[in-house]
């Protein structure tokens, strides 16, 4: 009798030990789901690995590129109908502009890459040719919009807004005197950034 006491005790305090786990990492799931929440909606997440797109800019960039590139496209395969973009505003009005860039045979040679900066509504500001990314955008302008730095052939030049158009061949412009201003901003680094690529 007493040994079936005893077994009767053993059997309750493991199945109270076995509940008690089953509590306990429900607990720790209950309070790291709240804290994920919380800093959720404070703001406070750490989402610095997510990568951030807003899907109305790429639709924009995506039909300026079917009209811009409307000759082309009976041309390019599949793998020539990607590019990556980076906003910034170059003109201080609280809208940005975008840089498109590409990274395929179709639009780079020996010379460099080609590309677009559109207007926050996805007109045409600029194409640009024959430049290596990065490109640099100054803390200088000129006609109310930033001076931007291309680097083709080795060296860098000054592209500078006039009439509303930096012009399209930057090898031909300025070369630039000294460094590049190290409070320059570093925009389409296809390279070294992990920009995201979009098809059209």
């Amino acid at each position: 009798m007493k040994s079936k006491i005893l077994m009767a005790f053993i059997i309750l305090a493991l199945y109270s030990c076995q509940n008690k786990d089953k509590k306990d990492e429900k607990s720790i799931i209950k309070t790291i789901a709240e804290d994920t929440l919380s800093k959720t909606a404070a703001g406070t997440a750490d989402v610095s690995e997510a990568p951030q797109k807003d899907d109305k800019i790429v639709e924009l960039i995506r039909k300026e590129l079917q009209v811009l590139l409307k000759k082309d496209l009976p041309a390019m395969t599949r793998e020539d109908r990607f590019f990556y973009y980076e906003a910034f505003d170059l003109n201080n009005d609280k809208k940005d502009e975008y840089f498109v860039g590409f990274s395929n045979p179709y639009f780079c040679g020996s010379g460099g890459c080609s590309g677009y900066i559109l207007n926050n509504d996805g007109s045409l500001i600029n194409k640009f040719t024959v430049t290596d990314f990065p490109i640099f955008v100054s803390t200088s302008s000129s006609d109310k919009f930033y001076d931007l730095i291309f680097e083709t052939g080795g060296k860098f030049h000054l592209i500078k807004m006039k009439n509303g158009k930096y012009p399209s061949n930057p090898s031909v412009q300025e070369v630039l005197k000294g460094e590049i201003p190290k409070e320059s901003t570093k925009v389409l680094d296809i390279q070294g950034k992990k920009l995201e690529k979009y098809s059209f």
